[in-house]
């Protein structure tokens, strides 16, 4: 019998907030607390480092909508306090542009000597601070799929040795080694170079997050890593199963994006110990504002106050999706849920977990 080669676990986890809270003291503690944590996760060998950006405030914190730092300047804060992890920073590809985007990660890359990686999401809130309204999934993933292209040809063209040290310790670049790319789309007109050397690692790692049929496809064509929540072992098996479809049609070949599933984790000392830490937890819900939660877990157009707890949603209620403009995945998870008659008390429960697996 042929030995199978031993495959190790790739792991990440969510780099700590960097910022000071209006009562510290000292200003700085949030980043040696960050630094700290940081340190700690390199050493218990985790992959990397992930910081999600969600580009507005939830006074009710309903969703977890609200960002609390900036990914690309926390991550690089980070970089120069550790050496191996690696450096993940989400970037909302509908609110961002492509060639800062490549400048800013181009440089996360060269002061983490070749540690970063980029998180392209479409985002689903946010578009009252930028003066645009949201266009729908297709429209969002269309331009996502052109941003990435863009950003993949301005980190290709510049050639390897465009810029050396000299003896005196200075940078010099060659200009004739900084490439154009002349690239014209239906969303960017982008002409280069771009005016940073090439990255230690050429292109940084691209993840990419999206469960919607555009977002899926986008993730097949272009990701390396595919980041996605699926409450679900038979979930996450079809998923990875319809993405590695995909992208074989694509012709990736051997290039077929892995795929990390999130989860939540619920930790004790027995699994007796592990039962009454969830109990615990359940019992702090307040369901009133868990009504609230599960409604933007739905898409944000139910009203679910007055409904029984302990009766399942009427069918009528659940929205079809072709008419949410936002997450449209999240909504399918808790659609399935609902379709198997969970009751409006068990869905609240699971809405706290906002559509990962709970383990």
């Amino acid at each position: 019998m042929t030995a199978l080669r031993p495959r190790h676990l790739k792991t990440l986890v969510g780099a700590a907030n960097v910022v000071a809270a209006s009562n510290d003291a000292d200003p700085t503690v949030g980043v040696k607390r960050a630094v700290e944590l940081a340190r700690k996760a390199e050493a218990e060998k985790i992959t990397g480092l992930f910081t999600a950006d969600l580009l507005q405030i939830d006074p009710a914190g309903l969703a977890g909508t609200a960002g609390a730092q900036e990914p690309l300047i926390a991550l690089a804060a980070l970089s120069q306090a550790t050496s191996r992890i690696g450096l993940v920073a989400t970037v909302s590809t509908s609110f961002h542009h492509p060639y800062n985007l490549a400048r800013q990660i181009g440089t996360l890359d060269h002061v983490s000597g070749g540690r970063a990686a980029w998180n392209a999401v479409t985002s689903s809130v946010g578009e009252e601070n930028f003066g645009q309204a949201l266009p729908g999934p297709e429209a969002r993933y269309a331009r996502a799929a052109e941003f990435i292209a863009v950003v993949n040809a301005l980190f290709d063209a510049n050639a390897r040795d465009a810029a050396h040290r000299k003896d005196s310790g200075t940078i010099a670049v060659d200009p004739a080694k900084f490439h154009r790319i002349d690239y014209r789309g239906e969303h960017f007109a982008v002409a280069g170079p771009l005016n940073i050397p090439p990255p230690p690692q050429g292109r940084p790692v691209l993840f990419q997050a999206g469960q919607s049929e555009a977002g899926v496809d986008v993730g097949a064509r272009y990701a390396e890593i595919v980041y996605t929540a699926q409450p679900t072992l038979e979930g996450a098996v079809a998923f990875a199963t319809e993405l590695r479809r995909r992208a074989t049609a694509y012709g990736r070949g051997e290039a077929l994006p892995r795929v990390m599933n999130s989860f939540h984790a619920v930790i004790g000392e027995s699994e007796a110990d592990v039962a009454r830490r969830l109990r615990e937890k359940h019992a702090r819900i307040d369901y009133d504002q868990g009504r609230l939660k599960l409604a933007d877990m739905l898409g944000g157009q139910v009203d679910l106050s007055g409904l029984p707890l302990d009766a399942p949603l009427p069918a009528a209620l659940l929205p079809e999706l072709e008419s949410i403009n936002r997450r449209r995945g999240r909504v399918e998870i808790f659609r399935h849920y609902a379709r198997q008659g969970l009751t409006l008390r068990a869905l609240i429960i699971e809405a706290q977990e906002t559509g990962h697996c709970p383990a």
